[in-house]
């Protein structure tokens, strides 16, 4: 009997952990490598293959990738506002509609590749100083109404990282690509 996964979460959903040395290494690698791995995970994809969908339903590979830039943009501005403001509201976005504003549709992804590259190594560099004490500062979540440590956006934003590498890697490996 095969077991049928569910496309949208081929790691599992994000389950946070409490605070480690050895995780946050662990989560602090999975910043550093994002830019890597999406670019090992795109290489030799023709524009086709780029514009297909990584599930039924689902974003395009192109779109996913520009996604990711525009996500951990926004995660990268968070953590400096939560490591430097008491407790700050973060600003919501839609990413539906992000994802299908003209950048995306017009731009290629080694725009959005690059940029997670600096971006990535700005965001690693600040977060691999950050002391146990700085990650339980917090950012509150107005469309959660409530309160998330550093360290719990840290877990989140490495599994996310993961995340759309899966979902990239899985459709490569459906479609025999």
């Amino acid at each position: 009997m095969q077991i049928e996964t569910d496309l949208r979460y081929p790691i599992g959903k994000y389950m946070p952990q409490p605070y480690s040395d050895e995780l946050k290494q662990e989560w602090l690698a999975d910043i550093k490598f994002l830019p890597n791995a999406i670019e090992n995970a795109v290489q030799n994809l023709d524009e086709q293959q780029l514009q297909a969908p990584y599930r039924e339903g689902g974003w395009t590979i192109h779109q996913l990738v520009h996604h990711v830039a525009d996500s951990h943009m926004n995660a990268y501005l968070r953590f400096k506002q939560g490591y430097v403001e008491d407790n700050p509201t973060i600003k919501p976005y839609d990413e539906k509609i992000w994802a299908n504003l003209t950048d995306v549709k017009n731009l290629p992804i080694n725009i959005s590749i690059t940029l997670l590259f600096a971006l990535h190594q700005r965001w690693y560099e600040f977060l691999s100083h950050f002391t146990e004490k700085d990650w339980q500062r917090t950012l509150f979540h107005p469309e959660h109404q409530k309160q998330f440590t550093l360290w719990h956006f840290l877990g989140m934003y490495a599994w996310h990282c993961r995340h759309h590498v899966a979902h990239i890697t899985a459709v490569r490996e459906r479609m025999k690509w």
